[in-house]
């Protein structure tokens, strides 16, 4: 049965896998092979061209969503692990009906998100620039990590704190010292997530950042796509190229990651 049990996920992970192979098969396929009916399993007269035009013409935009994805953890991180703090130990007032306002806020939709957005950057002039694109990128992730956050400093012990305050430490010399060492899963987990959203945001890109100077991956691949020219070498390439942060990123990080989403779910 174990066996029976193995072979079954094995096939599974073959089938969720499939996408990635065919990314990567297409991506050394030649333009002219490209349509040919059945496909090559296999790029047996495979090519580099994809690949020379990501070199050539995409790693502006890899270096912009990179800008943008350290950028969105960072300001994440400066508003998110204060207000998990406040609402975990210090308990104000509200804090109930905050978290719940946190807890809708992720159901509004992108993209009406995105045209509230648009309007205000028009206005104060931060339009198709990366630090109004780190600021749209960034709603998105904050009230997850404040409510991750939130329930993982829940779990810190007070005598913790209470030690601090003994030895004269105050309540931002606590949060310093004590609270954000202790939490280093957590943030880790936060910090993992919001760059990777900033990194593959597509609507936030196209909606604030079409015109501008410094766009993201996300656009990059999309300027590929045009209404009689479809160049899917390059275009799954970029899209490999892309997919290596991510997953550099995920095999680093998975033991924090898992410590992380699980924190605060028993307690002792």
């Amino acid at each position: 049965m174990r066996h029976v049990k193995t072979l079954i996920g094995l096939v599974l992970t073959a089938v969720m896998l499939f996408p990635v192979y065919w990314m990567i098969n297409v991506s050394f396929t030649r333009d002219t092979a490209m349509r040919k009916s059945p496909p090559d399993l296999f790029p047996l007269h495979g090519t580099l061209d994809g690949y020379r035009a990501v070199l050539d013409q995409q790693l502006p935009y890899l270096g912009t969503s990179l800008v943008v994805g350290l950028g969105t953890v960072t300001l994440t991180l400066l508003l998110a692990a204060p207000a998990a703090y406040s609402l975990a130990k210090l308990r104000p007032r509200g804090g109930g009906a905050l978290s719940f306002v946190l807890l809708i806020a992720q159901m509004i939709p992108g993209i009406i998100m995105a045209m509230g957005f648009y309007a205000i950057f028009l206005s104060t002039g931060v339009l198709n620039t990366v630090p109004g694109l780190i600021v749209a990128d960034s709603t998105l992730a904050v009230p997850f990590a404040v409510l991750i956050l939130t329930t993982f400093m829940s779990g810190i012990p007070e005598e913790l704190l209470q030690a601090a305050r003994v030895d004269g430490a105050g309540v931002l010399r606590a949060f310093v010292s004590i609270v954000l060492p202790v939490s280093r899963n957590s943030i880790i987990t936060v910090s993992l997530f919001a760059f990777l959203w900033a990194w593959s945001d597509f609507i936030f890109a196209s909606t604030l950042d079409q015109g501008g100077d410094h766009q993201p991956i996300t656009l990059g691949i999309y300027h590929y796509i045009g209404n009689n020219n479809q160049e899917w070498n390059a275009i799954m390439a970029t899209a490999v190229f892309a997919s290596v942060p991510a997953t550099i990123l995920l095999v680093i990080a998975q033991r924090y990651v898992a410590a992380g989403v699980t924190a605060g779910a028993v307690k002792d």
